[in-house]
């Protein structure tokens, strides 16, 4: 049976693209009744790419799975109040908000707090001002760009993964469960602010690359697929197969020495340069040195010998894939963190749309969980009015005749999130 801890919780979330987002997926695959909150016909993520060859956005759809959908006219003073209801209804697990809306005062912490004066509100920022940011430009900010790509240098090169829009989501889970760890010990609410620029500033820090910079004067060369501070680089096979081979410990470094019967090499190299090649400082010194050295020994194998032999070794290592190979190998071997689903379509008369998506990378005594089902957009809206909020079927039905609320979903449509039961606004990733 699927574990849910957070089963019973239930937290409202208007927020867009992928921070607030993944922190409301986080929340939901682990239990909690996430309720979506997204304009009628959909917010500015609600269609982005990637997307299906019927329209449907595999983005969207996968990052809100698990969560139940609700489309509101955010515009209309109806629509704000029932917002504002759904955030501060009452009872002991709700109350609980996860948003990145920028200049709505109705949906203001002291604004909503003076309905439900313990509201736990966590807010996704661009800049901690309320300027907007996206992974993409503060990344640029912080100096990665400037460190990546090729040796020779050249332009700044972006990164494809949007990691600080991730890192921000999973604070924003840790917030939320922080926040009510504190409203149980002393009934209090909070108001979290957490800004991208702050997690991607804080990145760089912990890791120690400004402390570096600051005392160098100057950024970091840039070293191509050379692992920093360390040996670590990739190698062509005879077939043209391309592997990433590491050995940051000195136990990797003597598997690696002794599968490729170097150790005499290095340690010649050693005596003739003043190194000792067992300290990763001096590996990273002689990283192109010792590449060379290594070069042959792949060149000379197919990859499926190198890889029976580095794994016989012990060799800490990877194989270079394009997501066409990682999705190729799921289908012929399922991968049990991933799961094959089907997603609505926005047209139920278009049929479902074949996708792959994640469970939880949390393992429960051993076993992921489900990974919860895409809603369509606005499909539980007259559920959860009914259910939160106590509305009947006549008012429901106005709602739906003045465009407050989208219309219901067609029958049979109903269904519960594989996780629990179970907005988008303004954007930072």
């Amino acid at each position: 049976m699927t574990r849910q801890p957070l089963a019973g919780l239930r937290v409202v979330e208007c927020a867009s693209f992928v921070a607030g987002p993944t922190g409301g997926l986080t929340l939901a695959q682990l239990g909690a009744d996430v309720i979506r909150i997204d304009p009628v016909g959909g917010g500015s993520d609600f269609q982005r790419w990637p997307v299906a060859p019927t329209g449907e956005s595999y983005y969207w759809t996968s990052l809100n799975k698990g969560k139940r959908s609700v489309a509101i006219d955010l515009r209309s003073a109806e629509g704000k109040e029932l917002v504002t209801a759904l955030v501060t209804a009452p009872g002991p697990e709700q109350g609980i908000l996860v948003d990145n809306v920028v200049g709505r005062r109705w949906m203001a912490y002291d604004t909503l707090a003076a309905r439900r004066a313990d509201l736990v509100h966590v807010r996704v920022q661009g800049y901690p001002d309320g300027r907007p940011a996206v992974d993409y430009t503060v990344n640029a900010e912080v100096g990665l760009p400037g460190i990546t790509g090729r040796e020779e240098g050249g332009a700044p090169v972006n990164h494809v993964l949007p990691a600080w829009d991730y890192i921000t989501g999973l604070s924003v889970s840790t917030a939320v469960l922080a926040a009510l760890r504190e409203r149980d010990r002393t009934g209090t609410g909070a108001f979290v602010e957490l800004a991208l620029s702050d997690v991607a500033l804080a990145g760089v820090a912990n890791l120690g690359w400004l402390s570096e910079a600051a005392v160098r004067g100057r950024d970091r060369p840039r070293h191509g697929n050379h692992v920093y501070g360390s040996f670590g680089v990739d190698f062509t096979c005879s077939d043209g197969a391309r592997v990433m081979v590491v050995a940051l410990t000195e136990g990797q470094w003597a598997a690696l020495c002794s599968v490729t019967k170097t150790g005499e090499v290095f340690s010649a190299l050693e005596t003739a340069l003043d190194a000792d090649l067992t300290q990763e400082a001096d590996r990273y010194r002689l990283r192109e040195t010792i590449a060379a050295v290594l070069r042959p020994w792949f060149a000379g194998r197919d990859y499926t010998q190198v890889a029976g032999e580095l794994d016989a070794a012990r060799v800490l290592w990877g194989r270079y894939q394009g997501m066409a190979d990682v999705a190729a190998a799921h289908a012929a071997n399922p991968v049990p963190l991933l799961a094959d689903v089907e997603l609505p379509a926005a047209e139920p008369s278009r049929g479902a749309v074949g996708a792959i998506t994640a469970r939880s990378p949390l393992r429960w005594d051993g076993e992921y969980g489900a990974p919860g089902e895409a809603p369509r957009l606005g499909q539980h809206t007259a559920a959860v009015l009914a259910e939160v909020l106590g509305l009947g079927d006549a008012e429901i039905g106005r709602l739906v005749d003045s465009g407050v609320i989208s219309p219901p979903s067609p029958a049979g449509a109903e269904v519960t999130g594989a996780t629990g039961a179970t907005g988008a606004t303004g954007a930072t990733g």
